[in-house]
């Protein structure tokens, strides 16, 4: 089955050249189209998509408050932000709202790819050097003091994937990110979001810290 998409920006020739690109690729089809933000939840309702594409600056309601929409109307559809500005601010408000990509318009078609294929099979995707500022917004959060007990229950309280646990052990043992990637059959750029995941959920701003919470819960 194809990967059912829906595209929504204010500009026709950007949807025009988007919509050519994907439908050059395989088991990709373009079956929906916006102009703006609000129209464009109305089109995802409408149409069911399986992913949608947004713009983030577009009249009457922009992409990021499309994202919290569709949210909270319930919808499961995944949604790839794409924008001309690697903004802090909107990367981080789109995280927030939900988003699960942020692409810059400059990506080449590989990338492109890559990022709808990401976040198609349950993982996150951020163009180029975006990551940089998930690190940076991490390391300013403050760092939660935990007080040791001898129960399991410092350990219920955080919750991570199988996935997650597996590339834990696996810095636990001072793999670098691309051998973690090579010995899990995944993408370094998947590996490298995993990791800020653990670094966002343990409330750790560096590898040393990630390791020695982990242990102190009983992650590893």
């Amino acid at each position: 089955m194809p990967i059912k998409i829906v595209l929504v920006d204010d500009h026709a020739l950007v949807r025009d050249g988007i919509k050519s690109l994907l439908e050059d690729a395989e088991n990709l089809e373009v079956i929906g189209e916006a102009g703006d933000g609000a129209a464009g939840v109305l089109e995802v309702t409408r149409k069911q998509p399986d992913l949608v594409i947004l713009d983030i600056r577009m009249p009457k309601m922009n992409g990021i408050e499309a994202v919290r929409e569709l949210k909270r109307l319930g919808s499961p559809v995944r949604c790839l932000m794409l924008s001309m500005h690697d903004s802090e601010e909107y990367v981080l408000q789109s995280i927030d709202a939900g988003a699960h990509g942020y692409l810059m318009k400059d990506a080449n078609r590989d990338e492109f790819l890559k990022a709808i294929h990401t976040i198609m099979a349950g993982d996150r995707y951020f163009s180029g050097d975006l990551t940089d500022i998930l690190v940076r917004q991490i390391m300013r959060r403050p760092v939660a003091t935990v007080t040791p007990t001898p129960s399991n229950a410092a350990e219920e309280r955080v919750k991570i994937s199988k996935r997650q646990q597996q590339i834990l052990q696996e810095v636990v043992k001072g793999a670098s990110n691309q051998e973690i990637a090579d010995q899990l059959g995944l993408s370094r750029r998947t590996v490298e979001t995993h990791r800020y995941k653990l670094m966002d959920k343990l409330a750790v701003g560096n590898k040393r810290e990630l390791i020695d919470r982990a242990r102190t819960l009983g992650l590893v």
